[in-house]
């Protein structure tokens, strides 16, 4: 996975003021973008890749980007397609298109969820706040994704960089997860 890929699809919010700003870490609020939850058995898989234009990865925790496309393994049958916004409509009816005679299915969770980009030397660090999952390089390497418990919210956490994650969780957890985030920013800036 390249990080210049996934740059062209989850980028900052440029009209929202960064969350936290520090040397070491940084936490930004993501634009808006297309996320649709895809289930399927093996057989869809190819086809469905072909129609959103990256293929989904079998392998658990893996991920694959192509030009303003990501797709994310969630689960045995399950995948998080990720893309610009203003391409819902046609990224589903191009896979609805191709898939009409498989089962499978496909839903619009577009406003389920927001992003925060976490970036930084102490990104990892301030993760590890509230994720207990060893975050470092080595055991969670780029283009690495799982979902899990941040404090008490499920979140999904994607590396998308050697210091960089998106950090997403469902809007009425937003709030919380970030401002978490940010408190123990400020205090390792007070550290």
């Amino acid at each position: 996975m390249s990080e210049l890929l996934a740059n062209d699809l989850i980028t900052p919010d440029a009209g929202e003021t960064p969350l936290l700003s520090q040397p070491d870490v940084s936490i930004l609020q993501a634009v808006p973008i297309t996320r649709l939850s895809y289930r399927g058995r093996e057989a869809s898989l190819k086809a469905a890749g072909e129609a959103f234009g990256t293929p989904l990865p079998v392998t658990p925790l893996g991920s694959a980007t192509a030009a303003k496309r990501a797709s994310l393994w969630m689960g045995p049958d399950e995948w998080t397609l990720l893309a610009p916004e203003e391409e819902l409509t046609q990224v589903f009816e191009a896979i609805e298109g191709k898939l009409a005679d498989t089962p499978h299915a496909l839903v619009d969770i577009s406003h389920r969820s927001q992003a925060v980009i976490v970036s930084g030397s102490k990104a990892e660090w301030l993760l590890n706040t509230g994720i207990f999952i060893d975050l470092s390089l080595e055991a969670f390497p780029v283009g690495t994704v799982t979902r899990t418990i941040f404090h008490k919210a499920p979140v999904m956490v994607w590396r998308t960089g050697p210091d960089t994650f998106v950090v997403e969780a469902w809007v009425s957890f937003m709030d919380y997860v970030a401002g978490l985030l940010v408190q123990a920013g400020q205090e390792l800036a007070a550290a």
